[in-house]
């Protein structure tokens, strides 16, 4: 059996070694390579072709090497083919420091600092009790429930949405359309950590960025396209919502014109939020190639009905 590695170079040297040290039962391969395609059982990459797809028999299962799965065209992968996206501990570090950051700099008013440091304003801000703060994640996975653990020592309230039920220590969780009011009605700093399917597209618009309270702020790191631009331009022109930091965009990278760029009430990052580890993503996917082998269930595969 063979693994077929579609993606960074550099990254794809690293893992051919980790795989040649820990799993060489395991075939690597590249198109570089020369290999039979029939003995290709897993496939590692971002965004594989269905020419690539269609080349490859026996495939088994699709590892993302990205946490989101959005960029797979689903309609050409076979049936019985599995999708896995990547969890690893690189990523939710990351995610889990780059939220913190996001959260803790709308919570001590840094926009408002710099808007009046540029201005050379001596503006000090009241500062509110992290208690008296309402922080609510919409997606409740595994990186939303790591972000969720990270913020609770801060003592912020928090909140959780997600489309099914959860149950989480310390979290007021809601579900579902019919919980989604309630949960944004409550959000001083919203976080949105969904995946990104046909039902969250656009989910970030006027009508529920209008149900959070006057002066709330939002954080974006699940997708670009989960937020309706205009609508958020509106709302902080309107006062309703005080300010962003939004580390993903549609498209990316922004053109040079877009009115993000010079907002003084957003923060913007480059897509940097999490980033997949070469080692320890290795190691990650070694060991679901394992439990896929010992008939147990991979971690972070996906349910393609639901596209997550």
């Amino acid at each position: 059996m063979s693994l077929l590695y579609t993606s960074d170079a550099t990254r794809g040297r690293i893992w051919r070694d980790i795989f040649a040290a820990q799993a060489s039962a395991i075939g690597f391969v590249d198109p570089g390579d020369a290999y039979d395609p029939a003995t290709i059982r897993y496939l590692a990459a971002w965004n594989p072709s269905a020419d690539l797809i269609a080349t490859l028999p026996a495939l088994e299962v699709l590892f993302s090497i990205g946490a989101g799965i959005d960029q797979f065209d689903m309609a050409s992968l076979p049936p019985h083919v599995r999708v896995v996206r990547m969890i690893e501990p690189g990523i939710t570090q990351g995610m889990v420091e780059y939220v913190t950051m996001a959260v803790l700099a709308l919570h001590r008013n840094l926009i408002d600092h710099g808007i009046a440091q540029r201005e050379a304003r001596w503006a000090p801000i009241k500062l509110v009790p992290a208690d008296q703060r309402r922080v609510g994640v919409m997606g409740l996975g595994h990186l939303g429930q790591a972000v969720l653990g990270a913020l609770a020592p801060f003592g912020f309230a928090l909140s959780g949405w997600s489309r099914s039920a959860h149950a989480i220590d310390g979290v007021e969780c809601h579900a579902g359309d019919d919980g989604l009011t309630a949960f944004l009605s409550g959000c001083d700093i919203l976080i949105c950590l969904l995946p990104l399917t046909p039902q969250t597209r656009g989910i970030l618009c006027r009508d529920t960025l209008f149900q959070l309270p006057a002066g709330a702020a939002i954080v974006n790191v699940g997708r670009g396209a989960h937020l309706v631009e205009q609508d958020l331009l509106s709302l902080i022109d309107e006062g309703h919502v005080s300010g962003a930091v939004l580390d993903v965009f549609d498209p990316e990278p922004l053109p040079a014109d877009h009115p993000f760029w010079a907002h003084p009430r957003i923060l913007m990052t480059p897509h940097i939020a999490s980033m997949t580890r070469a080692d320890s993503a290795a190691q990650a996917l070694i060991a679901n190639i394992h439990r896929h082998e010992a008939g147990q269930p991979m971690e972070g595969e996906v349910a393609r009905q639901r596209g997550y």
